[in-house]
């Protein structure tokens, strides 16, 4: 049945590099009413912030279109939403958006020269509001980006910390982490809230990778070994036609503790491996890559290349962890809880993230994962008429901590670019 028109409604949007998540939900109580997805259409100019950036700053037309093309999913997105909850697109009040630093601006179509080069700052820091019609969209709808506390950490961080952060929880240290192309990673700790952001690659969403794909139906999610058996699962039951980010690094971690790639990241010959799991190994395409799935019309495989990119990626992600344990003061086991969320497209087996090389064994036994955790932080917001100034007082209180050039950043990523030996 449809709601009244006169039901005051908002949309809630993840603006990730890879990825775009959004909800429908009822101001008033916060029930969330619907909620679509779909891929980043700004790919076609790279997978990662990076690439977008160089793209944007070469040329003004590159930049325009990034913009015209987010801007256009967000208003089917918006459509998809209200109409699959049946809901009048007069009772549309307010749109908030969170996305990295780099996805805000490309949104608004401001330059990202300054995000693009040293000292790679925002040309805005608080949060920001207009009508929906600057965008172009057809909306009565005012239109809040979240603030963006600086360098590369952006708007979908405070929304996460908005969502699962208690600033009055002192006592402990806590880790928060959001795995995805532009890898942001707070710490609370003696009284200070650090941020900082790892450029970790596409890896962790399934993308630039050989049969990579993100969380979508047919994505492989899930490997295991039952005996000599490998097992696997996608999303939504389907015949498996890629794999995603959890698919991947469950891949990685179960090959490590089978011997089939070795500490470097080598995926031995099959003559070296002494399990049946050695019978996967091949070659495609003149290099080295493991069979996960093989029907009648397509072969899903693991290679050679995807290894190093996942050790690329989780070497920054652990490197940026231990810079701020060192601005911190602390020692990574002394982290009371880790929070971690990402578009992996399954909850994560936090021993996968041990096994190559994210997380320690403590870390293992306090983590927890929370599904669509910006998405949710920012209904958070909406839910309550002090929660978008919330917000800009959470990212307020964000010291941010860069990388880029820092020499204990370079230290620990070298150090851990390798995978951790197996129990």
């Amino acid at each position: 049945m449809p709601l009244r028109s006169s039901e005051p409604l908002a949309v809630a949007v993840d603006l990730g590099t890879t990825t775009l998540a959004a909800s429908l939900v009822i101001l008033a109580t916060g029930e969330r009413l619907a909620a679509a997805g779909c891929l980043n259409p700004q790919r076609e100019f790279g997978a990662d912030v990076v690439s977008r950036l160089d793209a944007a700053c070469r040329s003004d037309e590159a930049a325009h279109r990034m913009a015209d093309l987010v801007r256009r999913e967000l208003a089917r997105l918006t459509d998809e939403l209200l109409s699959n909850a049946a809901a009048s697109p007069d009772s549309l009040r307010t749109i908030a958006v969170a996305g990295n630093p780099a996805m805000e601006h490309l949104l608004l179509g401001l330059p990202v020269r300054s995000l693009a080069f040293p000292p790679y700052r925002p040309l805005f820091t608080a949060g920001r509001r207009g009508p929906a019609a600057d965008f172009g969209w057809d909306s009565s709808a005012d239109v809040y980006l979240f603030p963006l506390p600086g360098g590369f950490v952006g708007g979908d961080t405070v929304a996460f910390l908005l969502g699962v952060h208690d600033p009055a929880s002192l006592s402990a240290a806590r880790l928060y982490l959001d795995l995805g192309t532009n890898g942001e990673i707070a710490l609370a700790a003696g009284g200070r809230l650090l941020a900082t952001s790892a450029a970790a690659g596409p890896a962790f969403e399934g993308g630039n990778l050989a049969c990579g794909m993100a969380a979508l139906p047919g994505a492989i999610s899930r490997v295991t070994l039952g005996g000599e058996r490998l097992a696997i699962t996608t999303v939504g039951g389907r015949p498996a036609t890629g794999i995603c980010g959890s698919g991947v690094l469950d891949t990685i971690s179960l090959l490590r503790e089978q011997g089939v790639i070795d500490a470097t990241g080598r995926l031995l010959p099959a003559a070296e491996i002494a399990s049946s799991l050695g019978n996967r190994v091949t070659e495609v395409g003149g290099a080295p890559a493991f069979i996960l799935h093989r029907d009648a019309t397509r072969t899903v495989w693991l290679s050679q290349e995807d290894i190093r990119q996942v050790q690329l990626a989780k070497g920054a992600i652990r490197a940026g962890m231990e810079v701020l344990f060192e601005r911190a003061g602390i020692r990574g086991d002394e982290v009371a809880e880790v929070l971690l969320t990402g578009s992996f497209g399954a909850v994560l087996d936090p021993r996968s993230l041990k096994n190559v090389g994210i997380f320690t064994e403590k870390m293992v036994q306090t983590s927890g994962f929370i599904r669509e955790g910006a998405l949710c932080g920012i209904e958070r917001a909406l839910r309550s008429p002090e929660g978008l100034t919330a917000a800009d007082r959470l990212a307020d209180g964000i010291r941010v901590i860069p990388l880029s050039g820092t020499p204990a950043f370079e230290k620990h990523f070298l150090e851990h670019i390798n995978f951790p030996q197996t129990d």
